[in-house]
Protein backbone atom coordinates (compact mmCIF):
# COMPACT_ATOMS: atom_id res chain seq x y z
CA UNK A 1 0.00 0.00 0.00
CA UNK A 2 2.14 3.24 -1.12
CA UNK A 3 0.44 6.71 -1.62
CA UNK A 4 3.40 8.71 -2.92
CA UNK A 5 0.71 11.82 -3.25
CA UNK A 6 -1.46 13.09 -0.65
CA UNK A 7 -3.03 15.98 -2.44
CA UNK A 8 -5.89 16.42 0.12
CA UNK A 9 -6.97 15.08 3.48
CA UNK A 10 -9.80 15.22 5.22
CA UNK A 11 -9.17 17.72 7.93
CA UNK A 12 -6.12 20.40 7.61
CA UNK A 13 -3.30 20.39 10.27
CA UNK A 14 -5.56 23.15 12.37
CA UNK A 15 -8.43 21.08 12.32
CA UNK A 16 -10.41 20.23 16.25
CA UNK A 17 -8.59 17.83 18.31
CA UNK A 18 -11.87 16.17 19.03
CA UNK A 19 -12.76 16.06 15.31
CA UNK A 20 -9.38 14.23 14.54
CA UNK A 21 -9.57 11.59 17.31
CA UNK A 22 -13.21 10.88 16.45
CA UNK A 23 -12.16 10.16 12.50
CA UNK A 24 -9.30 8.08 14.05
CA UNK A 25 -10.32 6.11 16.84
CA UNK A 26 -12.24 3.51 15.07
CA UNK A 27 -9.28 2.56 12.58
CA UNK A 28 -6.45 2.07 15.41
CA UNK A 29 -6.87 -1.25 16.07
CA UNK A 30 -7.05 -2.72 12.89
CA UNK A 31 -3.78 -0.31 12.24
CA UNK A 32 -2.04 -1.82 15.03
CA UNK A 33 -3.14 -5.47 13.87
CA UNK A 34 -1.91 -5.28 10.24
CA UNK A 35 1.23 -3.51 11.75
CA UNK A 36 1.61 -6.46 14.12
CA UNK A 37 1.35 -9.11 11.32
CA UNK A 38 2.40 -6.93 8.12
CA UNK A 39 0.09 -8.88 6.15
CA UNK A 40 -3.29 -7.85 5.43
CA UNK A 41 -5.26 -10.51 4.89
CA UNK A 42 -3.15 -12.31 7.87
CA UNK A 43 -4.77 -9.82 9.97
CA UNK A 44 -7.93 -9.62 8.92
CA UNK A 45 -7.96 -13.18 9.89
CA UNK A 46 -6.79 -12.98 13.21
CA UNK A 47 -9.23 -9.92 13.55
CA UNK A 48 -12.33 -11.56 12.55
CA UNK A 49 -13.25 -8.72 10.10
CA UNK A 50 -13.34 -8.60 6.21
CA UNK A 51 -9.66 -8.02 4.00
CA UNK A 52 -11.47 -5.71 2.36
CA UNK A 53 -12.96 -3.68 5.23
CA UNK A 54 -9.51 -3.52 7.21
CA UNK A 55 -7.89 -2.05 3.94
CA UNK A 56 -10.56 0.88 3.76
CA UNK A 57 -9.68 1.42 6.72
CA UNK A 58 -5.97 1.74 6.26
CA UNK A 59 -6.39 3.53 3.12
CA UNK A 60 -8.53 6.13 4.89
CA UNK A 61 -6.35 6.22 8.00
CA UNK A 62 -3.39 7.48 5.94
CA UNK A 63 -6.12 10.06 4.23
CA UNK A 64 -6.94 11.66 7.17
CA UNK A 65 -3.55 11.79 8.68
CA UNK A 66 -1.95 12.89 5.45
CA UNK A 67 0.88 10.40 5.54
CA UNK A 68 2.44 7.25 4.30
CA UNK A 69 2.19 4.89 7.12
CA UNK A 70 2.97 1.04 5.16
CA UNK A 71 5.21 0.54 2.03
CA UNK A 72 4.56 -2.40 0.45
CA UNK A 73 7.52 -5.72 0.20
CA UNK A 74 6.09 -8.26 -2.04
CA UNK A 75 3.05 -9.29 -0.36
CA UNK A 76 3.94 -8.29 3.05
CA UNK A 77 3.70 -4.24 3.94
CA UNK A 78 6.44 -2.63 6.37
CA UNK A 79 6.29 0.26 8.20
CA UNK A 80 7.52 3.80 7.62
CA UNK A 81 9.75 5.82 9.51
CA UNK A 82 5.93 7.91 10.50
CA UNK A 83 4.07 4.26 10.78
CA UNK A 84 6.28 3.63 13.27
CA UNK A 85 6.10 6.40 15.37
CA UNK A 86 2.70 6.61 14.91
CA UNK A 87 2.75 2.65 16.24
CA UNK A 88 4.02 3.51 19.62
CA UNK A 89 1.37 5.99 20.65
CA UNK A 90 -1.29 3.78 19.18
CA UNK A 91 -0.28 0.47 20.92
CA UNK A 92 0.12 2.99 24.22
CA UNK A 93 -3.63 4.48 23.46
CA UNK A 94 -4.82 0.94 23.04
CA UNK A 95 -3.47 -0.53 26.01
CA UNK A 96 -4.75 2.44 28.02
CA UNK A 97 -8.16 1.84 26.85
CA UNK A 98 -8.21 -2.12 27.86
CA UNK A 99 -6.58 -1.24 31.24
CA UNK A 100 -9.62 1.37 31.29
CA UNK A 101 -12.20 -1.16 30.11
CA UNK A 102 -11.12 -3.77 32.56
CA UNK A 103 -11.36 -1.13 35.77
CA UNK A 104 -14.56 -0.17 34.60
CA UNK A 105 -15.86 -3.40 34.59
CA UNK A 106 -14.60 -4.63 37.91
CA UNK A 107 -16.13 -1.53 38.90
CA UNK A 108 -19.48 -3.01 37.99
CA UNK A 109 -18.90 -6.55 38.80
CA UNK A 110 -22.07 -7.52 41.71
CA UNK A 111 -19.21 -9.50 43.99
CA UNK A 112 -15.94 -7.81 43.93
CA UNK A 113 -16.94 -4.34 42.38
CA UNK A 114 -16.72 -0.66 43.97
CA UNK A 115 -19.35 1.98 44.93
CA UNK A 116 -18.07 5.51 45.44
CA UNK A 117 -19.91 6.78 48.68
CA UNK A 118 -19.98 10.34 50.48
CA UNK A 119 -20.67 10.79 54.05
CA UNK A 120 -20.42 13.88 56.49
CA UNK A 121 -17.48 14.53 58.81
CA UNK A 122 -19.52 13.95 62.11
CA UNK A 123 -20.24 10.20 60.73
CA UNK A 124 -17.21 9.46 59.96
CA UNK A 125 -16.24 7.81 63.57
CA UNK A 126 -19.02 5.42 64.32
CA UNK A 127 -21.89 5.60 61.72
CA UNK A 128 -20.50 4.39 58.36
CA UNK A 129 -18.38 1.50 59.64
CA UNK A 130 -20.78 0.23 61.63
CA UNK A 131 -22.34 0.70 58.27
CA UNK A 132 -20.03 -0.94 55.96
CA UNK A 133 -19.45 -3.79 58.42
CA UNK A 134 -23.14 -4.67 58.19
CA UNK A 135 -23.02 -4.55 54.86
CA UNK A 136 -20.41 -6.67 53.74
CA UNK A 137 -21.60 -8.75 55.94
CA UNK A 138 -23.59 -10.24 52.78
CA UNK A 139 -20.84 -8.46 50.67
CA UNK A 140 -17.69 -9.48 51.33
CA UNK A 141 -15.98 -8.53 48.39
CA UNK A 142 -17.53 -5.19 47.09
CA UNK A 143 -14.48 -2.02 47.43
CA UNK A 144 -15.38 1.19 48.51
CA UNK A 145 -13.92 4.61 47.65
CA UNK A 146 -14.85 7.26 50.71
CA UNK A 147 -15.44 10.77 50.77
CA UNK A 148 -16.15 12.67 54.10
CA UNK A 149 -17.07 16.41 53.28
CA UNK A 150 -19.83 18.69 54.22
CA UNK A 151 -23.28 18.44 52.29
CA UNK A 152 -22.65 20.65 49.67
CA UNK A 153 -18.91 19.73 48.26
CA UNK A 154 -20.47 16.31 47.91
CA UNK A 155 -23.97 16.99 46.12
CA UNK A 156 -21.26 18.80 43.73
CA UNK A 157 -19.11 16.00 43.38
CA UNK A 158 -22.55 13.91 43.00
CA UNK A 159 -23.64 15.85 39.82
CA UNK A 160 -20.08 15.73 38.31
CA UNK A 161 -20.50 11.66 38.99
CA UNK A 162 -17.36 11.25 41.38
CA UNK A 163 -19.89 9.84 43.80
CA UNK A 164 -22.32 7.15 43.22
CA UNK A 165 -24.23 7.63 46.56
CA UNK A 166 -23.51 10.00 49.68
CA UNK A 167 -25.23 10.90 53.41
CA UNK A 168 -26.10 14.48 54.06
CA UNK A 169 -27.80 17.05 55.89
CA UNK A 170 -30.23 18.81 55.31
CA UNK A 171 -32.22 16.07 52.47
CA UNK A 172 -31.49 17.77 49.27
CA UNK A 173 -34.57 18.76 47.27
CA UNK A 174 -33.39 19.12 43.67
CA UNK A 175 -34.73 18.58 40.14
CA UNK A 176 -31.58 16.56 39.55
CA UNK A 177 -30.96 14.48 42.37
CA UNK A 178 -33.18 11.59 44.44
CA UNK A 179 -32.85 12.06 47.82
CA UNK A 180 -34.51 9.80 50.90
CA UNK A 181 -34.84 10.54 54.04
CA UNK A 182 -33.21 7.79 56.50
CA UNK A 183 -33.02 8.95 60.16
CA UNK A 184 -32.43 12.21 62.44
CA UNK A 185 -30.39 13.10 65.02
CA UNK A 186 -30.95 15.39 67.53
CA UNK A 187 -29.09 18.46 68.23
CA UNK A 188 -27.39 19.43 71.71
CA UNK A 189 -26.97 23.01 73.12
CA UNK A 190 -22.96 22.61 73.74
CA UNK A 191 -21.79 24.75 76.78
CA UNK A 192 -18.56 25.22 78.45
CA UNK A 193 -18.25 22.70 81.97
CA UNK A 194 -17.97 26.56 83.94
CA UNK A 195 -20.70 28.30 82.34
CA UNK A 196 -23.96 29.44 84.37
CA UNK A 197 -26.23 27.17 82.44
CA UNK A 198 -23.91 24.25 82.58
CA UNK A 199 -26.09 22.92 85.86
CA UNK A 200 -29.42 22.81 83.87
CA UNK A 201 -30.08 19.58 81.31
CA UNK A 202 -32.82 21.57 79.27
CA UNK A 203 -32.73 24.84 77.97
CA UNK A 204 -35.40 26.96 75.68
CA UNK A 205 -32.69 27.99 73.09
CA UNK A 206 -33.86 31.52 73.35
CA UNK A 207 -32.42 31.33 76.59
CA UNK A 208 -29.13 31.27 74.75
CA UNK A 209 -29.99 34.42 72.67
CA UNK A 210 -27.37 36.58 74.34
CA UNK A 211 -24.51 33.71 73.95
CA UNK A 212 -21.37 33.65 71.31
CA UNK A 213 -22.12 30.80 69.40
CA UNK A 214 -19.13 28.62 67.45
CA UNK A 215 -20.91 27.41 64.43
CA UNK A 216 -19.42 25.55 61.13
CA UNK A 217 -18.88 28.10 58.28
CA UNK A 218 -21.56 28.62 55.91
CA UNK A 219 -22.35 26.13 53.14
CA UNK A 220 -22.42 23.46 55.91
CA UNK A 221 -25.99 21.90 56.37
CA UNK A 222 -25.03 22.16 59.66
CA UNK A 223 -24.67 26.00 59.89
CA UNK A 224 -27.98 26.62 57.90
CA UNK A 225 -29.49 23.83 60.66
CA UNK A 226 -28.43 26.21 63.62
CA UNK A 227 -29.15 29.90 61.82
CA UNK A 228 -32.60 28.36 61.18
CA UNK A 229 -33.30 27.15 64.71
CA UNK A 230 -32.00 30.06 66.09
CA UNK A 231 -34.34 32.45 63.48
CA UNK A 232 -37.29 30.16 64.91
CA UNK A 233 -36.40 31.10 68.33
CA UNK A 234 -36.65 34.92 67.68
CA UNK A 235 -32.61 35.96 67.56
CA UNK A 236 -29.90 36.06 65.05
CA UNK A 237 -26.97 33.72 66.76
CA UNK A 238 -23.62 35.92 67.48
CA UNK A 239 -20.96 33.96 65.55
CA UNK A 240 -17.52 34.72 67.29
CA UNK A 241 -16.10 31.99 65.35
CA UNK A 242 -16.40 29.35 62.77
CA UNK A 243 -14.38 26.31 61.61
CA UNK A 244 -14.48 22.90 59.25
CA UNK A 245 -15.29 20.31 62.04
CA UNK A 246 -17.79 19.66 64.96
CA UNK A 247 -15.12 18.30 67.34
CA UNK A 248 -12.94 21.18 66.61
CA UNK A 249 -16.04 23.76 67.98
CA UNK A 250 -16.40 21.19 70.70
CA UNK A 251 -13.05 22.06 72.18
CA UNK A 252 -14.02 25.80 71.02
CA UNK A 253 -16.72 25.32 73.74
CA UNK A 254 -14.57 23.80 76.29
CA UNK A 255 -12.23 26.53 76.05
CA UNK A 256 -15.40 29.02 76.84
CA UNK A 257 -15.23 30.86 73.15
CA UNK A 258 -18.77 30.44 72.79
CA UNK A 259 -21.65 27.58 73.11
CA UNK A 260 -22.56 25.35 69.57
CA UNK A 261 -25.63 23.58 68.78
CA UNK A 262 -24.40 19.95 67.52
CA UNK A 263 -24.85 16.52 67.01
CA UNK A 264 -23.76 13.40 69.96
CA UNK A 265 -20.66 13.39 70.06
CA UNK A 266 -18.72 9.81 69.86
CA UNK A 267 -17.30 10.16 73.27
CA UNK A 268 -18.02 12.41 75.94
CA UNK A 269 -15.62 15.37 75.91
CA UNK A 270 -14.60 16.67 79.04
CA UNK A 271 -14.98 20.45 79.70
CA UNK A 272 -18.06 20.79 78.05
CA UNK A 273 -21.55 20.10 79.02
CA UNK A 274 -24.31 19.25 76.55
CA UNK A 275 -27.99 19.93 76.94
CA UNK A 276 -31.24 18.76 75.53
CA UNK A 277 -33.10 21.80 73.48
CA UNK A 278 -36.67 21.70 74.18
CA UNK A 279 -37.73 24.40 71.96
CA UNK A 280 -37.74 24.77 69.32
CA UNK A 281 -37.43 20.79 68.03
CA UNK A 282 -33.55 20.65 67.68
CA UNK A 283 -32.93 17.97 64.99
CA UNK A 284 -31.46 17.03 61.69
CA UNK A 285 -32.34 15.06 58.97
CA UNK A 286 -30.41 12.23 57.78
CA UNK A 287 -31.10 11.38 54.13
CA UNK A 288 -29.03 9.38 51.06
CA UNK A 289 -29.12 11.30 47.93
CA UNK A 290 -28.38 10.22 44.33
CA UNK A 291 -28.26 11.31 40.72
CA UNK A 292 -31.41 11.29 38.91
CA UNK A 293 -31.61 8.82 35.97
CA UNK A 294 -28.15 7.59 36.57
CA UNK A 295 -27.73 4.20 35.99
CA UNK A 296 -26.67 2.30 38.52
CA UNK A 297 -24.01 -1.24 39.00
CA UNK A 298 -25.15 -4.11 40.99
CA UNK A 299 -22.73 -3.48 43.61
CA UNK A 300 -23.90 0.56 43.94
CA UNK A 301 -27.57 -1.02 43.82
CA UNK A 302 -27.03 -3.43 46.55
CA UNK A 303 -25.76 -1.47 48.35
CA UNK A 304 -28.12 1.78 48.24
CA UNK A 305 -31.30 -1.07 48.75
CA UNK A 306 -29.17 -1.63 52.25
CA UNK A 307 -29.30 2.00 52.66
CA UNK A 308 -32.48 2.26 52.26
CA UNK A 309 -33.41 -1.09 54.68
CA UNK A 310 -32.04 1.15 57.74
CA UNK A 311 -34.49 3.65 57.89
CA UNK A 312 -35.33 4.65 61.17
CA UNK A 313 -31.72 2.60 62.03
CA UNK A 314 -29.49 4.34 60.73
CA UNK A 315 -27.89 5.84 63.54
CA UNK A 316 -25.76 4.25 66.09
CA UNK A 317 -27.72 4.14 69.91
Amino acid sequence: MVHQQRSQTRLSPSGDTEDIVALLAPRLAHFAGVARTEHVTRAAQEMNVPQSTLSRALVRLEQDLGVDLFVRRGRTLALTPAGRTFLGSVERALAEIERAADEVRADADAATGKVAFGFLHTMGAETVPGLLHAFRADHPGVRFSLVQNYGEAMLERLRAGELDLCLTSPVPDAPDLVARRLDEQKLRLVVPADHALAGRRRIRLAEAAEESFVTLEPGYGLRRITDDLCKEAGFRPRVAFEGEETETLRGLVAAGLGVALLPPPTVARPGVVELTVTAPRAAREIGVAWLAGSADTPPVAAFKKFLLSRRGNLLPG
